[in-house]
Formats: structure tokens, C-alpha cells, sequence
């Protein structure tokens, strides 16, 4: 990742800020994004105490405007220079099904599945100049797997997944290659019950059923570290032939079903 120009969406913390790290260990200048602009300051901070390329900058990757300015502050700031775009950002929804609206169920659309194609059409002018341009979109296990109160979400996930395997064929002519990664437990902030009642992973039933009777194979939910160091492969140049894919990173969980 030496000289490469990273940019992750949703990086304020979790998975996000994981990759962020990862790819900035192995030489990467990294921008995060997020809508929180805080945090993403304090992340960008905090990893450039540890000697780091990485700086932040506020957007909200629903609004066109704020996309448009990100570009103009690649387009500056790096000359233009963008080799990596990894679309993470992203919301949890557990709405139960009588309960949804209809404007609920589009901003969860907005934000999981509108912004990875809107994002990546945004900076693909800049990503076609690279030599080894990669867009990496973070999905998730429930984009194949169905799960309680949970309509919006798998549907944007799920789409996330056939756009990346659409997306690769339409950009492949412009050496762009186009690749996801599925998590699936993962010990970050959307791991928090709805109702801010405890952590999912601590349950009795998630306890019982993915770890004492081997729903998840390798008997642990993922930290965010995990998922960055799977994602880090589709970044780099072990994937040049690899395309239009996706990569459930989960435990082994998908496999139990």
C-alpha cells in the first residue's frame, strides 16, 4: 500500500476505523469520512499520534454537495490521486415490520445502499487515473441471510452485494476492480441493543446458540481488526484477477445455516 490514496467512508470508529489503520500501517495516506465529525477528528488525531497518514473530513455521504466536496478536496489536496475507495459507511435497523414507514425504510436505503453506487460513480474519474484503482464495499451476512426485524437493512445489504458484482463489470474497462466483504458478529458501537439494554454478545441466547452450540464455528464474534485485515487483501496487489466478489468474514457462521 506504499504511496497509495485511501478513502474510507464511515470511519469515525469500528470497522471503519480498524481499516483505516490497517491500510495506513502498510504505507497507505488514508482520508476518513464521516458524518460524526468529532469522532472522525479525534479518530484521525489518534492515529496520527501513532505516526500515521490519515486525516478526516465531515460528510454526510447522502448529500450530493458534501460528495462533490470531498472530491474537490481529493482533486486538491492529493492531485487528483485516489487508488482505493472502501464504502463502509453505513447504519444498524432493527424496525419490526409494523412498525415501518415508508420514510424509514428510504433512509436506510440512503444511506446502506444508495451512497455505495453514488459514492463510487462520484469518485470514479479520479479512481480511473490509478493504475490499480479498487473500490472495496462493506456488506454484511445478512445481505444473504434472512433475520427478524430486519426488512430495511438485508435489503440494503443484500443490494450492496449485487451492486458490487454489477458495479465490477461496468467499471472493469476502466481497471476499476470492485470487490465486498460480508461481516458478520462484530464487537463494534451496532453490537449495542436497540433499546441501549446491554451488548448483543453478551445475551444468553447469542451465548448459547453461536458459541456454546457452534453456530459460529470459531466461537467468538469478530473485532473490527478482523474484518480490516480480509478487506486489506481486496486493497492490495494479491487481487489483481479478482473481481466482482464477495467474502463472508464471519466465523464461519454462514456455513452452519
Amino acid at each position: 500500500m506504499a504511496g497509495k490514496k485511501v478513502l474510507i467512508t464511515g470511519a469515525a470508529r469500528g470497522i471503519g476505523a480498524a481499516c483505516a489503520q490497517e491500510l495506513a500501517a502498510h504505507g497507505a495516506t488514508v482520508l476518513i469520512a464521516d458524518i460524526d465529525g468529532d469522532a472522525v477528528k479525534a479518530t484521525a488525531n489518534e492515529l496520527q499520534r501513532k505516526g500515521h497518514a490519515v486525516e478526516s473530513m465531515t460528510v454526510d455521504v447522502t448529500d450530493e454537495t458534501q460528495i462533490q466536496s470531498l472530491v474537490s478536496h481529493i482533486d486538491e489536496r492529493w492531485q487528483g490521486q485516489l487508488d482505493v475507495l472502501v464504502n463502509n459507511a453505513a447504519i444498524l435497523d432493527g424496525t419490526p415490520l409494523d412498525d415501518l414507514t415508508r420514510s424509514r425504510f428510504q433512509h436506510v436505503q440512503d444511506v446502506n445502499q444508495n451512497s455505495v453506487l453514488w459514492m463510487t460513480l462520484a469518485m470514479r474519474p479520479l479512481l480511473k487515473r490509478s493504475h490499480a484503482a479498487r473500490v472495496v464495499n462493506v456488506a454484511s451476512i445478512l445481505g444473504v441471510l434472512g433475520t427478524a426485524d430486519c426488512v430495511p437493512y438485508s435489503t440494503a445489504k443484500g443490494g450492496v452485494i449485487s451492486m458490487t458484482r454489477a458495479l465490477a463489470i461496468d467499471l472493469a474497462d476502466d481497471g476499476i476492480l470492485v470487490n465486498c466483504i460480508c461481516p458478520g458478529f462484530v464487537d463494534t458501537r451496532m453490537a449495542i441493543l436497540p433499546d441501549g439494554s446491554g451488548h448483543e454478545h453478551e445475551t444468553d441466547w447469542f451465548k448459547d446458540i453461536y458459541i456454546k452450540y457452534g453456530r459460529i464455528p470459531l466461537k467468538r464474534a469478530a473485532q473490527p481488526e478482523d474484518i480490516a485485515k480480509a478487506l486489506a487483501f481486496f486493497c492490495g496487489d494479491g487481487c489483481g484477477y479478482i473481481t466482482g466478489q464477495y467474502l463472508m468474514v464471519d466465523g464461519g457462521v454462514t456455513s452452519t445455516m
